[in-house]
């Protein structure tokens, strides 16, 4: 098991342990899908996976049982019930008490299999006050009151950050917590209703070019600032940290680079081909005007992100085009 202090023995290991047991919970999601990507890329060769209905999570004896059978030496945990403003507003019971079970489940049964050397945490933006300082520094954490609209899901990961430090403090499990910014890539979420700004975009110009519409109206004026990583470069930062990082604190993944939301809108009815007018629609709100994370702690470690947002665009339109546009 990993130790307290940052010069542990967990340190430059990770990548070199290819035959480890690498247990990487949530594998089918955005996040958990290029972390497994980039884990298989990179030569391990004893990826343990399991979906849903192999393995609930939200179930303590399910969870123990797994451990104790199958031994991991890592655990990468991108596990969580996510949703967008409305999901989050309706069900917020299943919000809280899904992402609460399934971190503690884990966490604690890593530290009761005895195999576990380390464990990296997935959080999330939201875990930072409303009116956060700009850019957001790890330091903001529990500084001020969240955003009411996705508190009962911010509470638990914030909760699962305190996990990790307390485990880590009282028993010496290697728990380490990266929080990453807004995410795009393939397998993003394109529902018409709850996607995040970027794939919602996405589909909006590729709808109105195939049906040929005149124009696509956005709400707001634009000048919203907006941070954006591709969830490439946060599995290659994840693996960073399970490699180079052993410390009690938790670590921002952020591209350190903003986009207005007129220059994102833009970018991608470049990206998708839309020929028509884009028009904004001033009456609506704009929602923050600035929200961007601070991630010198990661830069000044020697990791920064390698995918420009551009090529990150293409690549995800294409994947949207090929695996969730209805063929016409």
């Amino acid at each position: 098991m990993g130790t307290l202090d940052s010069d542990s023995s967990s340190i430059g290991s990770f990548v070199s342990d290819k035959s480890a047991k690498v247990f990487l919970a949530g594998h089918r999601g955005l996040v958990g899908s290029a972390i497994h990507r980039r884990l298989i890329s990179l030569g391990f060769s004893n990826l343990l996976v399991r979906s849903h209905a192999e393995l609930d999570l939200t179930r303590q004896s399910a969870v123990e049982a797994f451990f104790a059978a199958e031994q991991p030496r890592y655990v990468i945990l991108a596990a969580a019930k996510v949703g967008g403003i409305h999901a989050n507003s309706t069900f917020p019971a299943d919000f809280i008490a899904a992402n609460l079970q399934i971190q503690t489940n884990v966490i604690d049964a890593a530290l009761k299999s005895g195999s576990v050397k380390k464990l990296l945490f997935l959080g999330s933006s939201c875990i930072y006050p409303k009116l956060a300082p700009q850019p957001i520094p790890e330091s903001a954490l529990l500084s001020g009151p969240l955003e009411p609209t996705n508190e009962w899901y911010a509470v638990a990961k914030i909760a699962g950050i305190k996990m990790c430090q307390a485990y880590r403090i009282q028993h010496g499990l290697d728990a380490i917590s990266a929080m990453p910014t807004n995410l795009y890539g393939p397998q993003d979420n394109f529902h018409p209703e709850n996607s995040h700004v970027l794939p919602a975009l996405i589909r909006r110009f590729h709808e109105a070019k195939v049906a040929g519409a005149k124009e696509v109206v956005v709400w707001g004026t634009g000048s919203p600032l907006r941070e954006f990583l591709h969830v490439d470069d946060l599995a290659d930062g994840v693996i960073f940290l399970m490699d180079k990082y052993s410390g009690l604190e938790h670590v921002n993944v952020g591209s350190g680079s903003e986009v207005t939301i007129k220059e994102l809108a833009e970018m991608v009815k470049e990206v998708v081909g839309f020929q028509g007018q884009l028009v904004w629609d001033s009456t609506k709100p704009d929602g923050t005007p600035r929200k961007l994370m601070d991630s010198s702690k990661i830069a000044t470690m020697g990791w920064a992100p390698k995918v420009p947002l551009k090529d990150g665009l293409v690549e995800t339109y294409k994947w949207y085009v090929e695996n969730v546009a209805k063929p016409q």
